[in-house]
């Protein structure tokens, strides 16, 4: 069982022991901590804080633990409910807020949950941000007197209000997509985004929505992160539905991968590729990916004449490097999309909305597109870090072992190679390390990853 504090959050298993994995007294904790460095960052008579939950069992549990530990430090709480991650991110700044936490253990199994962190922006926490917060002193923070406390205000489904705001961006065709009368499968994983996602679809004029795992039950029917070896049930299930695209989410709705209308992986890499593709033609600029994330974003920048840019895995970096270079679009490998002049933040939903609208306006389907890119081979595999590894010494005992390979060390270890690259670095969010590597074929792809492979056991080993 696990617990892990970092910049960006609490993220454990539930039950068992305080301090070792999520437990009530471990939410209160952390939600005090955050309302304390809420309340020194904005010294006013009246915080308030936006919060939502996914769908998984243990989140009207640990949401109603949070809400009334802010209420007890006299904070104003604004329930979404059940709701989606790029929801919360902009009702923070519609309502005013100071502040918003979502949560959500977003891809990770059900027996996972977590508390992702929100500044005023709605845009998750700097690291400079999140080490103060978790530097903070339990033995600092003041409670709210009986007169003093804060109050819980729940007005109802945001969700609307986000989907309006994706229906005015001029890059969403409405009147082309109803035209198409698109058939879609859903696979919500019986999450919140079993809800959005077929309402976004029948506000764009979607013909027919085939939602399988549409009710918010928490039990999700596979593993939630949205890769191929998870999907092979869904995949058949698409090409049955004789449909013309499979839209995949995982739990918070942060993350959009696709099944073609032959029930055959788009690929979470394409999806911001495909995207990119539609957006730089008509607005194009800059785009920013990280540096996990597949070169065949910089393929399709250059075909429009624009630049891609690299940051550190993570959403706040690659915002932070958006806005430093102005890009018109960024994302992740993982199928996060972020349009910035809707909000700073990974959502499933406008990916959804700009996908569907390419389609329309180029009368393609989802296998034509695919066709149009470049044929990489990623493989994504992880090394179990052992429970004492002092997992930074293990990465910087690497670098000076490879240091004649020149690697870019922006975040762990990035080493380009002749048909592609190998990126390890550990998790933000496990206790492990991620080994991402990427060729034109499957063959050194793999001979790619198990060099990587051998480079840690010889370091962990």
């Amino acid at each position: 069982m696990t617990l892990i504090q970092s910049v960006s959050g609490i993220r454990g298993t539930i039950g068992g022991a305080s301090g070792n994995n999520l437990t009530p007294a471990d939410a209160v904790r952390f939600a005090s901590s955050y309302g304390h460095w809420l309340q020194k960052r904005h010294p006013q008579p009246k915080i308030s804080v936006v919060i939502g939950r996914d769908a998984r069992p243990s989140g009207p549990m640990i949401s109603s633990l949070v809400a009334q530990t802010l209420v007890g430090m006299g904070i104003h709480v604004i329930d979404l409910g059940l709701s989606t991650t790029p929801t919360v991110e902009m009702a923070v700044p519609y309502y005013s807020a100071q502040g918003g936490i979502i949560l959500t253990a977003s891809h990770n199994p059900v027996e996972w949950n977590a508390l992702k962190l929100l500044n005023e922006k709605g845009e998750f926490l700097s690291a400079e941000d999140g080490q103060a917060l978790l530097s903070i002193n339990p033995s600092d923070i003041i409670y709210a007197s009986v007169q003093a406390m804060g109050s819980i205000e729940c007005p109802g489904n945001f969700i609307d209000k986000h989907i309006e705001a994706i229906l005015k961006h001029p890059l969403v065709d409405v009147a082309a997509i109803r035209k198409a009368r698109f058939r879609v499968s859903v696979n919500g994983v019986h999450s919140s985004g079993g809800i959005a996602i077929p309402q976004l679809l029948e506000q764009l004029g979607v013909m027919y929505i085939h939602n399988p795992y549409g009710e918010p039950t928490g039990k999700f029917p596979h593993n939630p992160e949205p890769l191929p070896e998870h999907l092979t049930t869904y995949c058949s299930m698409v090409k049955e539905e004789s449909v013309d695209v499979g839209i995949v989410v995982d739990p918070d709705v942060d993350r959009l991968a696709l099944v073609d209308e032959n029930g055959r992986f788009f690929g979470e890499e394409n999806t911001l590729i495909a995207v990119a593709d539609y957006v730089l033609s008509r607005n194009p600029g800059p785009v920013v990916s990280n540096l996990s994330s597949s070169r065949g974003l910089a393929d399709i920048a250059a075909k429009h004449g624009c630049q891609r840019y690299t940051s550190a895995v993570g959403e706040v970096h690659v915002v932070a490097k958006m806005k430093e270079v102005g890009a018109v679009l960024g994302g992740e490998g993982n199928g996060g999309v972020i349009l910035p002049d809707l909000h700073y933040g990974r959502d499933a939903l406008a990916g959804v909305a700009l996908l569907l609208s390419y389609m329309a306006r180029q009368q393609v389907r989802l296998s034509d597109l695919k066709a149009m890119y470049p044929e990489y081979v990623m493989v994504k595999s992880k090394v179990e870090a052992p429970a004492q590894l002092d997992t930074a010494k293990a990465l910087a005992d690497l670098r000076a072992a490879l240091a004649q390979e020149n690697p870019v060390t922006v975040d762990g270890l990035w080493f380009e190679r002749p048909e592609g690259w190998i990126h390890i670095r550990r998790s933000n969010t496990e206790p492990i390390f991620r080994i991402y590597t990427e060729a034109l074929s499957v063959q050194t792809a793999e001979a790619y990853a198990n060099q990587a492979h051998a480079w840690l056991k010889s370091i962990i080993s």
